[in-house]
């Protein structure tokens, strides 16, 4: 590798170029105007009579206002830095490979958003953290082919270090903190969710303290843009869920780690709202592999976050440490006119409302209901558009309500559109991507998504109504079974101790297929 080769030559005998014109309106012993020539052409550049690196002055080179300075530079000598911060965003960053460590972080102080104070910032290459003294160009153990680093991988196939890692502790030293929780590095937040987070982060940067709802039964934070005049996201914190440590509510505290709702366990529902945005696929194909903010029933943009403020629930005090910090689901606040509490069914179009109950029957919904389905005006024929909130309490059969049972729309049947979508449903490939998300689903809740699955495919197939389907999932008082139910406990009935996973899914299919056909639904 070589060094940069910067030549200052003084070009006496050589003509100026026309643009010395510019010289004539040269300050006098503050700047000096000089000419770059540059792949062929003449460019002027007003600096300052000090040089930055040494603090000795230009004038003492012999060169003086007007001379031509031929500045050659080598294109291989500057690198295309993908910084990745600690967090998972990145951003991008062109670096001389003979700069050190101590210039890079000041460049990521200046460029990167939310980074203020360079000496809490740590570089990591390869696992290993890295001197402020160190060369760019040292942290890396080949050059690459095009003289650029993208993404930490340089050279050929075989060279692939991790790269460079920033890893900023400014949370220990604000009085508020904001970024998201990712498992999995490899996966990239959208565009849309890091608009959230950021706006999010700017509103308790100028001070706006989030706002606690007053209904509920957990701790809920509104929390404010920049202007103050606007809400862009809502905080649900873990340790503030119904029954949980911290619950504001007044709630007790759960003895055995069951939740509110039957089936659920305190601290999950943050990681059921974050599942439950996942899942609600577009009709393009899995979110995974689709760039659209909103799936099929209209889910708001979710992620996991941790957070430090005041402004939450600290029942033992609060203190700027990491023992304060507080991890919940961040979701997209939307801009709404009111719930379905509102507004009569009535008036909603069906294929609006077979989109809630395509979401509610496959992911067992136990928390829906009118007051948790947002209402927007659509843009088209003034059409109502729904957003769904709160799916915090699902993929478990024990307590499924479903509201919109007793809506007319219910008893329609589903379009081709809408039954299209269900078969391309599967309940292999939401799990394995849940798990890509760092999402840990137990057993009980991908058993559960599997048979919810299954039903809603097999209840399409046979024309059932989403009022019919719905009605196999949900009980009919508190202490008689569902019909899903008692088709699970006669799987499990008619199969010895010990089966696999793979049987006992066969054995529920069987069954399901002789319960469908002899309740003859509508």
């Amino acid at each position: 590798m070589s060094v940069a080769d910067v030549a200052w030559r003084r070009v006496n005998q050589e003509p100026v170029p026309p643009a010395a014109s510019y010289c004539k309106n040269q300050g006098a012993g503050d700047s000096i105007l000089i000419y770059l020539s540059i792949s062929g052409l003449v460019i002027p550049m007003r600096v300052l009579e000090e040089l930055a690196r040494n603090d000795s002055l230009v004038k003492d080179y012999g060169i003086k206002g007007g001379n031509v300075l031929h500045l050659v530079l080598k294109l291989s000598d500057l690198l295309l830095i993908t910084v990745r911060t600690s967090c998972g965003k990145e951003f991008e960053l062109h670096v001389d490979r003979n700069r050190n460590v101590g210039y890079l972080k000041q460049r990521i102080a200046r460029e990167g958003k939310g980074f203020v104070d360079v000496n809490e910032q740590e570089i990591f290459c390869n696992g290993e953290k890295v001197d402020d003294q160190r060369l760019v160009e040292d942290l890396f153990i080949a050059e690459c082919d095009s003289d650029e680093l993208r993404g930490g991988i340089v050279g050929g196939e075989r060279d692939k270090p991790e790269g460079l890692q920033i890893v900023t502790q400014e949370q220990s030293v604000r009085d508020f903190w904001l970024e998201p929780v990712l498992v999995n590095p490899r996966l990239k937040l959208p565009s849309f969710v890091w608009d959230m987070i950021d706006s999010t982060f700017e509103g308790l940067l100028v001070g706006n303290r989030p706002i606690r709802s007053s209904e509920g039964t957990g701790g809920t934070y509104f929390m404010q843009d920049k202007s103050g005049f606007d809400y862009v996201s809502i905080f649900k914190p873990i340790d503030e869920e119904p029954m949980a440590v911290n619950n504001p509510q007044g709630l007790p505290v759960s003895t055995n780690g069951e939740g509110l709702k039957m089936g659920t366990r305190v601290g999950e529902g943050a990681l059921r709202e974050v599942a439950a945005y996942i899942l609600d696929h577009p009709k393009s194909g899995p979110r995974s592999l689709s760039s659209e903010m909103l799936g099929f029933a209209g889910v708001p943009p979710t992620c996991m976050v941790q957070c430090l403020h005041e402004g939450f629930n600290h029942p033992d005090g609060y203190g700027c440490s990491p023992e304060n910090v507080k991890v919940g689901s961040l979701q997209m606040f939307i801009n709404n006119s009111g719930s379905c509490e509102d507004i009569g069914p009535g008036a909603f179009p069906v294929e609006e409302v077979h989109k809630i109950t395509v979401f509610d029957i496959r992911m067992a919904n136990a928390d829906r209901h009118a007051g948790n389905i947002l209402i927007g005006k659509g843009t088209m024929a003034g059409l109502f558009l729904f957003q769904l909130i709160m799916a915090t309490a699902c993929l478990s059969f024990e307590d499924c309500t479903f509201d919109w049972l007793y809506w007319p729309q219910s008893r329609q049947p589903y379009s081709s559109d809408t039954i299209a979508y269900i078969k391309s449903l599967d309940p292999e490939q939401d799990i394995a991507l849940l798990k890509s998300y760092g999402l840990d689903v137990p057993l009980e809740c991908a058993r559960t998504l599997h048979i919810s699955t299954m039903l809603l495919k097999k209840g399409v197939e046979r024309g059932l109504t989403p009022f019919a389907i719905g009605s196999i999932m949900c009980r009919e008082n508190i202490n008689k079974e569902s019909a899903i139910e008692q088709m699970v406990r006669e799987a499990w009935d008619s199969l010895l101790p010990g089966v696999s996973e793979a049987a006992f899914i066969q054995s529920i299919s069987e069954i399901m297929d002789t319960w469908l056909d002899k309740l003859n639904l509508p």
